[in-house]
């Protein structure tokens, strides 16, 4: 087995069949198999996938366990020697797989790898392009002086928009909507950190697989269409806090011990506050 493809399914029945159908239109030249794991669907998920694609390996959790669990679960029983984990929301073009898993296996020094990640309106998802969120990163692109200097790399150290977008190269980060990991890599650095219940927990690995000593490169040479929620869309409480408790998780986790206890504090209020205008922003949409 060559490829492990875990996708996790949580009321997205129409995308994640679509997922799943580019999965097997595309042009790949090795032995695959597909993990679905259910995060207790309510929208008929289950059966549908039973129904169009009964070779896919299903797990059927009884309650939400979140992302990095679900994922957890399919790679303790994944075959491959590489395990790609796919958003539900995403559609692959047809050379995609194939030319990342050779890709991979032409640079053995690679432990993670991710593609061109678009949105449906041709523009980059610009979290498949980032640099490790450090205080510094982190405060100019909070502050917008990021957006200000796209092309300097030193205020734009989130998201890396200096570097070549259209030449394959070293980079930080990956998006977990697509993330190339070698079974290798997760077999030394460890799997996914389930303390993260969405959000955060791709920085996390790319930030373990850097520090076991592999490469993490972005190869724009091919891509896939990610179908995020709109902008306008009103999020549920429990997506604006889990996304800013990763943000609380990561820096404790990573940065807490280098910094000083002012810093800390700077920015665990930083992410206080953001949360408070998040939530007050959602409240606002429609």
């Amino acid at each position: 087995m060559d490829l492990t493809i875990v996708i996790i399914n949580y009321n997205t029945k129409k995308l994640t069949l679509e997922c799943i159908d580019s999965v097997y239109k595309s042009n790949l030249p090795y032995m695959f198999e597909i993990f679905v794991v259910d995060n207790h669907s309510s929208d008929s998920s289950v059966e549908a996938i039973k129904k169009h694609y009964p070779n896919v390996r299903l797990v059927e959790n009884k309650e939400n366990v979140g992302f990095s669990k679900a994922n957890n679960q399919a790679i303790k029983q994944a075959q491959g020697r590489y395990i790609l984990l796919l958003n539900s929301d995403t559609v692959l073009m047809e050379n995609t797989l194939a030319v990342m898993t050779q890709y991979m296996d032409n640079h053995i020094d690679v432990g993670a790898a991710g593609c061109e990640v678009l949105l449906p309106n041709g523009k980059l998802d610009q979290a498949c392009h980032r640099g490790f969120p450090t205080p510094q990163a982190s405060f100019y692109y909070m502050s917008g002086l990021a957006k200000k200097y796209p092309n300097s790399s030193k205020y734009n150290g989130y998201h890396k928009s200096y570097l070549n977008m259209k030449e394959i190269h070293e980079i930080d980060c990956l998006v977990g909507a697509f993330m190339l990991i070698r079974k290798e890599t997760i077999n030394q650095v460890g799997m996914l950190d389930e303390e993260f219940f969405m959000y955060g927990e791709d920085i996390d690995w790319c930030y373990r697989i850097k520090e076991g000593g592999w490469k993490i490169i972005y190869n724009p040479t091919v891509s896939i269409i990610h179908y995020k929620g709109a902008s306008s869309r009103k999020k549920p409480f429990k997506i604006i806090y889990e996304f800013h408790r990763a943000m609380y998780l990561f820096h404790k986790k990573h940065y807490a011990k280098k910094y000083s206890i002012f810093v800390n504090c700077l920015v665990y209020a930083g992410i206080a506050v953001k949360l408070g205008l998040e939530i007050a922003k959602n409240k606002m949409k429609k």
